[in-house]
């Protein structure tokens, strides 16, 4: 958590974080003008662009868009199957713009990013690189759905950002389509990036970017607090007590007045009707009573499960590859396999690897433990990760989240047995979930 914290401050930097939540965050753009062109050095390039081109892993449409916009007109043209050099750079050169969406599967350096700073935010944090030729304009103005830092990484950008419109346009749940410059006003902010700037700007924020006609222009935009509002909490909590109130209280089960439809509606909303008085104040105190059934930490549960889901998984450093399943020195050598068996004794010492890796839901197929360590680096590649988990174990895994980050000796989990603590301990090692104070294996 201070390496999450520490990275976060070094991406808004100068700006102290306590400034910049206080005054910018959901609120206002900010622009950071550093003069250092090698901030972001070692991030991303454009070579290593071209290396994951030539890497043969990178398709149209599902890692990269080829986009233009010219003459109010967006398109994208992408073509079908894998992205060739050959082909994608001959998009470039004819003025097109690349988009790389999950520049994370193809760069360790984008991967530790994002993974350490979903820990400081408590969000999904994603990432796209924009290449864009000099000259020219990729997209069309629009606003999104996230907070975004634009990391400006080489070349130069001219960026332009307009306020939100309406009230409806602030902090919104979902992306805008395509706007044209006659649906704009002035902008409340216009700059050009140069490498090592930083351009941040709230959700619902109108942008667009373009190149100007001496230099490309290579930027990551880094993004998070997508669908992470109070109302998406309420979308989990609402229903879940209206169940929980339908269970356990008669007077959300009893039936409707008979003639109810004679007097509500539309159409009588103008009416002076004692009866329709009644049934307004019957709704109102239902709805207000819903507070008392609402299981409050069951859904946010559920929002962790599913951000344990759209999070990346861990980076591990070398010490730490070496101490969990990730570094098992597991091989073929002299004919046949070595050093396969995991032993783990009721001596040997544990910790979580992260202490925000794993989740524990009731849920009705049982107790469930969500976890990161086996998750794609390409967003929901794969189907969420976790285990089912005996309640008799559930002390045990709140008893390691509340000693992180001291390890403890598997003798000292809360199980009845010491073939239990073992068996637990063992299954959480083999998922990555935890690691050995040494490594099980000297090799």
């Amino acid at each position: 958590r201070e390496r999450a914290a520490e990275l976060f401050r070094w991406l808004v930097a100068p700006v102290p974080p306590a400034a910049f939540l206080a005054r910018h965050w959901e609120r206002a753009p900010l622009l950071v003008r550093r003069g250092q062109p090698g901030y972001y050095a070692g991030l991303f390039s454009t070579a290593e662009l071209d290396a994951a081109l030539r890497g043969g892993r990178v398709r149209f449409g599902a890692h990269l868009d080829v986009t233009s916009y010219a003459e109010g007109v967006r398109e994208t043209h992408n073509p079908a199957g894998p992205a060739l050099p050959a082909v994608v750079w001959d998009f470039y050169q004819n003025g097109c713009s690349l988009r790389l969406l999950c520049p994370q599967a193809f760069s360790p350096a984008v991967w530790h990013l994002l993974s350490v700073l979903q820990e400081h935010l408590g969000s999904m944090v994603g990432a796209n690189a924009y290449l864009t030729p000099p000259g020219t304009q990729g997209f069309a103005p629009h606003y999104d759905d996230i907070e975004a830092f634009v990391l400006q990484l080489e070349g130069r950008k001219r960026w332009r950002v307009y306020g939100p419109r309406a009230e409806a346009e602030v902090l919104p749940q979902f992306s805008s389509p395509n706007l044209t410059q006659a649906e704009l006003g002035e902008p409340v902010l216009e700059a050009v990036l140069e490498a090592g700037d930083l351009l941040y700007f709230p959700r619902g924020f109108i942008h667009q970017g373009d190149c100007l006609p001496d230099a490309h222009s290579l930027h990551i935009t880094v993004s998070s607090f997508q669908r992470n509002s109070w109302g998406d909490l309420l979308e989990k909590l609402l229903p879940a007590a209206l169940q929980m109130a339908l269970e356990e209280d008669v007077e959300y089960r009893r039936g409707l007045p008979m003639d109810y439809l004679r007097y509500m509606g539309v159409t009588n909303l103008d009416a002076v009707n004692a009866r329709r008085t009644a049934f307004v104040e019957k709704v109102q105190s239902l709805i207000k009573k819903l507070v008392d059934y609402a299981p409050i930490d069951a859904a946010v549960d559920q929002r962790a499960k599913s951000f344990l889901h759209d999070c990346l998984p861990p980076v591990l450093s070398e010490s730490e590859k070496a101490r969990s399943m990730h570094g098992f020195p597991a091989r073929w050598q002299d004919g046949g396999p070595r050093d396969v068996d995991i032993v783990i004794t009721k001596d040997t010492e544990v910790c979580l690897l992260r202490h925000g890796i794993i989740r524990l839901c009731n849920e009705e197929a049982g107790v469930r433990l969500y976890y990161t360590t086996e998750n794609s680096r390409v967003y929901h590649e794969e189907e969420p990760k976790f285990l089912e988990i005996d309640p008799e174990y559930t002390d045990s895994i709140e008893f390691l989240l509340s000693s992180y980050p001291n390890y403890v000796s598997v003798d000292n989990l809360p199980c009845e047995t010491l073939e239990d603590k073992v068996s637990l301990a063992t299954l959480l090692f083999e998922k990555g979930i935890l690691t050995t104070k040494k490594p099980l294996v000297q090799v």
